[in-house]
């Protein structure tokens, strides 16, 4: 029998980048086992790791050996080591080089609540019931990618500036994504913006009125950010899709990630333009950082990598069953009461002993432990919009 062999880039990054990989290939590869295809691994040293060895974030050949992948699977980057505000080379200049240069336009970041984990969360139970939110962030344009001047001159007289550019285009096809993804859920999206003040926000309101007359049977509105933060907070189950621009929407989900329990839960996945031979083409990582002070201590939580790598099976090589595997068994763990530290902190039930408190490799090994192919007991916020709707 033929198998099924996709090739993958891994960057273990920085931190806990390295140890939440580890964590999540050990799953990929576990369902691979079970379902008949196999992952060619390309492990690429980047970010600060990077900056170490080659003096670079990321180098040119290894952005050339991710565009050549089926996907890319990444753990976190940074750390205090790299932190010098006059330093030339960041680390995350590695995320800013591999989401231009692979043109990596739409990332989607689902947020759900786990029942068994409402008690983790600060917000009163009743406002968790029915979350289920995509956010879908625009990340090739705006303030991460404008011009901007260093506030280097002599004290007393030290000026900075950032710019935010937006084109119509890069606007038009990350609205189209997001109004595509909510006619395939619940036909509700929200647009984002502060059009009260910024110029590229009246563009964006504009263009999504537009790309709104092909999308009859979605209902859309639009909220001002300082609006749509205090609803995320006030009335959670409200939203469906949230579609805006990248430094919003880097803020907003992790605001998002305490409906969820912790800022280890959720992942996200940055889409392209690119097909591959069985999806879309894209990058999966989970939204928290590379948390040094947890570094090597087999503490951090690896759901939110586990939930990538589910991501990266759905969107890009094409296998719903086996995405759908991990997440139920994701969520059998938690059901079972495994936790990570960072979730058991704030639950009464782990003085009682009701909870097991286990390492980053102990969680990945009872996912592996509680993989079955059955349809899962609940629906994931995981999004499954119509073919077209990333090209």
């Amino acid at each position: 029998m033929t198998v099924e062999r996709y090739r993958i880039a891994a960057i273990p990054g920085d931190g806990v980048g390295p140890e939440v990989l580890d964590a999540g290939r050990r799953v990929l590869d576990a369902v691979g086992g079970r379902a008949g295809f196999a992952i060619q691994w390309q492990e690429i040293v980047a970010g600060g790791a990077g900056i170490d060895a080659y003096g670079a974030a990321i180098r040119e050949e290894d952005v050339t050996v991710c565009a050549e992948a089926d996907a890319v699977y990444l753990g976190a980057v940074g750390g205090p080591k790299w932190d010098d505000p006059d330093a030339s080379v960041r680390p995350e200049q590695a995320l800013f080089v591999l989401r231009g240069g692979l043109d990596l336009y739409a990332n989607l970041r689902p947020v759900s609540v786990e029942p068994s984990l409402v008690r983790s969360s600060p917000l009163r139970p009743e406002l968790l019931e029915g979350v289920d939110i995509v956010i879908v962030r625009e990340l090739t344009g705006g303030l991460y990618f404008g011009q901007r001047q260093e506030g280097s001159q002599e004290r007393g007289a030290r000026a900075a500036h950032d710019t935010l550019p937006y084109t119509e285009q890069q606007i038009e096809r990350v609205v189209r994504a997001a109004f595509e993804l909510a006619r395939g859920r619940r036909r509700q999206l929200t647009s984002v913006d502060k059009a009260n003040v910024l110029a590229t926000s009246r563009l964006w309101r504009k263009i999504v009125e537009e790309v709104a007359t092909d999308f009859p049977g979605v209902t859309f509105e639009h909220r001002l950010v300082d609006a749509a933060a205090m609803m995320l907070i006030k009335r959670p189950a409200s939203f469906d899709v949230i579609v805006t621009e990248n430094v919003f929407g880097d803020i907003l989900s992790d605001e998002a990630s305490v409906l969820a329990g912790s800022l280890g839960m959720l992942p996200s996945a940055s889409l392209g333009t690119r097909r591959t031979a069985h999806g879309t083409f894209g990058l999966y990582e989970p939204i928290h950082g590379s948390a040094p002070h947890l570094a090597g201590q087999d503490r951090a939580n690896p759901i939110g990598t586990i939930l990538s790598g589910a991501m990266l099976l759905r969107w890009s090589l094409g296998r719903e069953a086996e995405a759908a595997a991990i997440e139920g068994a994701v969520r059998r763990a938690l059901e079972d009461g495994l936790r990570t530290s960072d979730l058991a902190r704030d639950d009464p039930r782990s003085e009682g002993g009701e909870l097991q408190v286990v390492g980053t490799r102990a969680f990945a090994e009872a996912v592996v432990h509680r993989l079955t192919f059955e349809p899962p007991r609940h629906p994931t916020a995981a999004p499954q919009p119509e073919a077209e709707a990333i090209r």
